[in-house]
């Protein structure tokens, strides 16, 4: 099973707590900030994301989504 992962970037405050539960290791901090001033998390590998929705459930203020494919 394949996933798409959406962040809600302006949203994100750069937490970085989505990386550290990823178990393919492919989110990482964005070089551009977002509205607020900070780093939003990405996907940088979508294809390899397995729909896990580790990083949705760590995320602290409910920003990404994770829909299965």
């Amino acid at each position: 099973m394949s996933g798409n992962v959406i962040f809600d970037r302006d949203r994100c405050k750069g937490c970085e707590l989505c990386i550290a539960v990823c178990p393919k290791h492919i989110i990482e901090m964005d070089t551009a900030t977002n509205a607020k001033g900070y780093h939003p998390a990405t996907v940088v590998r979508m294809e390899e994301c397995t729909a896990c929705a580790s990083c949705a459930r760590m995320c602290p203020d409910s920003v990404i989504t994770v829909e299965r494919m």
